[in-house]
């Protein structure tokens, strides 16, 4: 039987092609959207492109001279500072056999104006810690000379060198700043010296350095008529590093603490 369709009537469009339509939109869209992003990227990649021609000058100049600085600190170190280091660490070694020498006892103190000052033909401290200025050996220099000052009575002498050490070993700072106190309790100035007194003991603690400059720090806090310090520092001596030297005489003084 033939068959036919009524006038007007149209045919629904497969629900294939109805899909496809709308995909296809959808992918217009997605489409413009993603050219709109790229049309943004360019722009601003246009932008950032004409900033770096205008400033690459500066920007290549900023390197250059960060390249510069890096290559010469390294040269620095390794052509003079090194070299530097290694002639001042031999010219030191005849100042410390002096100094050594004194600390044994051998005709003290003009070992130590020896060790000072120089002698056959070689530097004393004094001299490599002002010629080799900025090298550990000059500083280390600057110790031994404030402990030989120290050691023959010239107390301010002691200080200005003493003050001039520096040293990433905690133990051997530490000394040097409870010699500074020495020094100032030598020149009966009791509260610079309790300054540095607790300097020294808080600076590295350890079972040397803390009970012998926290016990120097209370006898001169007793000095100062300051009992309640006083007896903190002491008992700290006793209680918590009871094998030290210290602790064996604290228990007198911590009675005039009370």
């Amino acid at each position: 039987m033939a068959t036919y369709n009524k006038r007007g009537y149209k045919a629904p469009k497969p629900e294939e092609e109805a899909d496809e339509t709308v995909t296809a939109q959808y992918i217009n869209d997605k489409d413009s959207e993603t050219a709109e992003v790229f049309d943004t990227l360019d722009t601003t990649a246009s932008k950032m492109g004409t900033w770096f021609t205008r400033n690459q000058k500066f920007i290549f100049g900023g390197i250059l001279v960060l390249a510069v600085a890096t290559v010469g600190y390294l040269g620095y170190n390794h052509f003079i500072m090194e070299p530097k280091e290694e002639e001042a660490a031999n010219e030191m070694f005849q100042a410390q056999q002096y100094f050594d020498q004194a600390v044994n006892g051998q005709d003290t103190d003009s070992l130590y104006n020896l060790a000072l000052n120089g002698a056959e033909g070689k530097m004393g401290f004094l001299k490599i810690a002002e010629n080799y200025s900025g090298t550990k050996a000059a500083s280390i220099s600057s110790y031994y000379a404030g402990m030989a000052y120290l050691n023959t009575g010239k107390f301010k002498e002691a200080i200005g060198q003493l003050e001039k050490f520096q040293s990433e070993d905690l133990m051997l700072k530490a000394t040097s700043l409870g010699a500074i106190g020495d020094a100032f309790s030598e020149l009966n100035q009791p509260n610079e010296a309790l300054e540095y007194y607790l300097k020294a003991a808080n600076h590295n603690k350890n079972d040397f350095t803390t009970p012998r400059f926290s016990y120097k720090a209370g006898l001169v806090a007793l000095q100062l008529g300051k009992k309640e310090e006083a007896f903190k520092l002491l008992t700290l001596v006793k209680e918590e590093y009871k094998s030290s030297p210290e602790a064996a005489n604290v228990d007198y003084y911590l009675g005039m603490s009370l």
